[in-house]
């Protein structure tokens, strides 16, 4: 097999997912790469001070996270340039109590997160991810904190029945989600030599060890470097251990879980930061440039850090208030600004031909796909689709729509969520991919490329292209 150089873009994205295994980790990671180039941390809970010509962020729950730089020549009422995404993916959540023990076996107790294709987390080796809540006691006081966590070995797997035990499998997979998904962690027997070790400690008063498995407890304690005691509550998640990678016999593809979204908000926040990374950038920039990347998109959208949430309204009225506190700057300022909702789209599949419109095809390598539909579950409308496929034609990059088939259900994304609750011009654009919920996905690695220079140039040129743009005159 010929070997292909992967691209510096499509090798940081590799990296980027492989450091992401959760909505708390993505938001981790883009931190990490904000701060590196100079981005300043404020807090919603705090008063912002902020100047034109520099760069911010913030976080909320930190599994939503927003950056803005301000350009020098930014005035209250002027245009917000944003690019918006999500962080989380379908999953399988650890219950509030997961502690399972069946047939002799200790196994977790998982709820769905958003829609999976479930079938597809049979037989892989899981691990777990997420948050987790702990106590620390220093010189008389308590305080507790947030840790993230990601145990590296395969330590769960929801094994699949034998066929010989279920000879009409094939005739159809049928998933019970609450009896048939549950992962398993050990046999009683082996865990039974576990629990005495980590029993030996003191007791545990804030995490309940009859709520979760004492071996699962301990192996999360040992990797946060404290003790099951400390540990008082935890947000986690099932994770596949098969690392992200560029494959295919021609180097050609991406292999990797949660390319729904976190291609998108990588591209989108590459785009930004390579967008502004030096003083000359902003320079003649006269709006704020901006990327919002939110959590609970795959379950509605319906949480205090989500797209429904007041979030990105915030971030518009504390911006445009901190340079002129009349209420009236920050209507102008919605009405002067533009979002691009990037979200993952359905490239077709060689094997289904017919499950998609047959004009509206989208194909891998085939760039950035606008999304249409006339019942709104997209906000694209002629003036935001012509904006963002300018851009394409002053840069050469492909361009691809789609519409859904008149006899399939659609999907939607945070597009009209925001459109309709900002009051934001909008258009709803996403890479294509193939298995897309799938615990293991796939793009193309050209449509990586391609959508982090429409992202970066949407940032460097829709100042000056919304100037010869008339409307509402």
């Amino acid at each position: 097999m010929a070997e292909t150089e992967v691209s510096p873009v499509v090798s940081d994205f590799i990296a980027f997912l492989n450091a992401s295994p959760t909505a708390f980790h993505a938001v981790d990671e883009a931190k990490k790469r904000l701060q590196k180039i100079g981005y300043e941390q404020v807090l919603e809970r705090e008063d912002w001070k902020l100047e034109a010509g520099k760069r911010y962020f913030f976080t909320r729950n930190h599994s939503t996270i927003v950056a803005f730089a301000i350009g020098k020549k930014y005035v209250a009422g002027n245009g917000f340039h944003i690019v918006g995404a999500h962080t989380d993916s379908p999953c399988l959540k650890l219950k509030p109590v997961s502690e399972v023990k069946k047939a002799g076996y200790l196994e977790v107790g998982v709820q769905t997160y958003g829609g999976g294709l479930w079938h597809t987390w049979f037989d892989r080796d899981l691990t777990i991810a997420g948050r987790v809540m702990t106590k620390e006691e220093k010189g008389g006081s308590v305080s507790y904190s947030h840790q993230l966590v990601k145990i590296e070995e395969p330590i769960m797997r929801i094994p699949t029945l034998a066929i010989h035990l279920d000879r009409g499998v094939n005739d159809g997979f049928k998933v019970n989600t609450q009896s048939h998904l549950v992962p398993v962690l050990a046999t009683s027997i082996k865990g039974e030599l576990n629990k005495a070790v980590a029993e030996n400690g003191p007791a545990d008063k804030t995490m309940n060890k009859s709520r979760h498995h004492t071996l699962l407890l301990q192996i999360i304690a040992n990797k946060l470097g404290c003790q099951p005691d400390q540990i008082c509550d935890f947000e986690l998640q099932a994770c596949d251990t098969q690392p992200s990678i560029v494959a295919g016999a021609a180097k050609e593809f991406i292999f990797s879980g949660r390319l729904d979204n976190l291609c998108m908000s990588f591209c989108s926040l590459k785009a930004l930061i390579d967008a502004t990374s030096s003083e000359s950038d902003l320079e003649n920039e006269s709006g704020v440039r901006m990327v919002a990347l939110f959590d609970h998109e795959e379950v509605g959208s319906n949480s205090a850090q989500g797209a429904g949430s007041p979030a990105m309204l915030d971030a518009l009225s504390r911006i445009t208030n901190n340079f002129n506190s009349d209420s009236k700057m920050l209507t102008k300022a919605i009405q002067r600004s533009f979002l691009v909702s990037a979200d993952m789209a359905h490239a077709l599949h060689p094997n289904y031909t017919d499950k998609h419109e047959e004009n509206h095809q989208p194909k891998l390598h085939g760039g950035l796909v606008i999304k249409h539909n006339a019942n709104q579950r997209y906000a694209t409308n002629a003036v935001t689709s012509f904006i963002f496929r300018e851009i394409a034609v002053n840069h050469k990059l492909p361009i691809q729509d789609f519409v859904v088939r008149n006899d399939m259900p659609c999907g939607s994304t945070i597009g009209p969520i925001l459109a309709s609750g900002v009051g934001i011009r909008t258009v709803d654009v996403g890479a294509p991919q193939l298995s897309m919920h799938s615990i293991r996905e796939m793009c193309a690695v050209d449509d990586v490329k391609h959508s982090y220079e429409h992202l970066k140039a949407f940032f460097q040129e829709f100042t000056q292209l919304d100037t010869k743009i008339t409307v509402d005159s």
